[in-house]
């Protein structure tokens, strides 16, 4: 049986988001992370609440799928590079752009010094061609850092809850792509 962890941005996902309404399909089978710094958010912090949740999760699941969102994204990117932990594969949906003044008017230094580096685990990237918080280009080339297999959406926003996607089966298929062996 797959566990999902859930690694939201900024404030957490609410109820109309597409990992809200999957994490809730998943019932027991997935965990939330729960950092401190929701609103102000600190690496450290997220990075430790990616391990909570995965240490949490381990024991109950024959294996363990990330699903992340913005920030999310960078969160379990670190957290990558410091577990023990080895996940089946992770979903990254709307990596926001360091490089881009959005990202740097909303993370404290922690964020800053983030950079994409090669990921020990299949991972895929989904972007959005309109995302105000990384363009097309920018997107690929995380995905190249990352090693991942990077995946557009035609006009999708920041693929949140303003984008309007429901339970987004697009999303779903995407991740069953990490699920399939």
């Amino acid at each position: 049986m797959i566990g999902y962890v859930v690694v939201p941005g900024i404030d957490g996902s609410d109820v109309a988001h597409w990992q809200s309404r999957w994490e809730q399909g998943w019932g027991e089978r997935a965990v939330r992370i729960e950092p401190a710094s929701w609103s102000v958010p600190e690496l450290d912090d997220w990075v430790a609440a990616v391990e909570r949740a995965a240490d949490l999760l381990a024991p109950r699941v024959d294996g363990i799928v990330l699903v992340a969102h913005s920030l999310g994204c960078w969160a379990v990117a670190e957290w990558l590079a410091a577990t023990a932990h080895r996940p089946l594969g992770v979903l990254l949906v709307a990596p926001p752009d360091p490089s881009g003044t959005a990202f740097r008017s909303i993370v404290t230094a922690g964020f800053l010094e983030v950079t994409a580096r090669p990921l020990p685990v299949a991972t895929v990237l989904v972007a959005s061609s309109d995302d105000p918080y990384c363009g097309v280009e920018a997107a690929r080339e995380l995905g190249r850092q990352w090693g991942s297999t990077v995946e557009v959406i035609a006009a999708g926003g920041h693929l949140n809850s303003a984008s309007g996607l429901g339970d987004w089966p697009r999303g779903k298929e995407s991740l069953a792509r990490l699920t399939v062996r």
